[in-house]
């Protein structure tokens, strides 16, 4: 298969892998080439994307590559249909994330000790926008439900992975407004403001 033709099917096979995206090692193996030579078309499409301002752009996401919408074009996106699972998170809502990303897996009675206020709600709500789930349930008495984030958590602010939440050994340095501000920037969707974010994480200090 000549460049060309692989850039042209891997383009096709990102749209059809929808919002799940595909793995490098699966695209690789159904084009039949190497998986740095995939990743190198793929890096090739992304920039053609943003070269000739198309609409749409290559992410990485979670692991797997997929096509997703130019970030400047929200605002546009927004006007054809805003989803009230994707609404703005509430103070306590955010907290909570914050909490569950950094201590995961984690329970609702570990993250109420440190909110120090009943959490219930703001579980649900997370749980209700898919930004957390059930990881399983503790080996203590009761058997409580552990947390942890979701996909569509990683997908939300654009990560990769985990690993690129900001480090909490810089929590004490200064660093930490300056590494979340560069790190959540790269959402497509600024649904939490830098300001509300960092108030979250503050909880993470005490």
């Amino acid at each position: 298969m000549d460049y060309r033709t692989m850039k042209s099917v891997l383009e096709g096979l990102l749209f059809a892998s929808g919002d799940e995206g595909i793995p490098l090692k699966t695209a690789a193996e159904i084009v039949g080439a190497d998986p740095g030579v995939v990743r190198d078309v793929l890096d090739d499409l992304a920039r053609e994307y943003v070269r000739d301002e198309r609409g749409i752009r290559v992410a990485e996401v979670a692991g797997a590559y997929r096509l997703t919408t130019a970030p400047e074009h929200a605002p546009y996106f927004e006007k054809l249909a805003i989803s009230p699972a994707r609404s703005a998170l509430s103070q306590a809502a955010l907290e909570t994330l914050a909490i569950v990303a950094y201590r995961q897996p984690i329970t609702r009675v570990e993250i109420e000790e440190i909110r120090g206020v009943n959490s219930d709600r703001a579980i649900q709500s997370l749980l209700a926008k898919d930004l957390i789930e059930e990881k399983g349930r503790a080996d203590t008495v009761g058997r409580p439900i552990l947390y942890g984030t979701t996909r569509a958590f990683l997908d939300w602010f654009g990560l990769s992975g985990l690993d690129q939440l900001p480090d909490p050994g810089l929590y004490e340095s200064g660093e930490l407004a300056e590494r979340t501000r560069l790190l959540f920037e790269r959402s497509e969707e600024r649904q939490l403001s830098l300001e509300d974010l960092e108030r979250a994480l503050e909880l993470e200090r005490e």
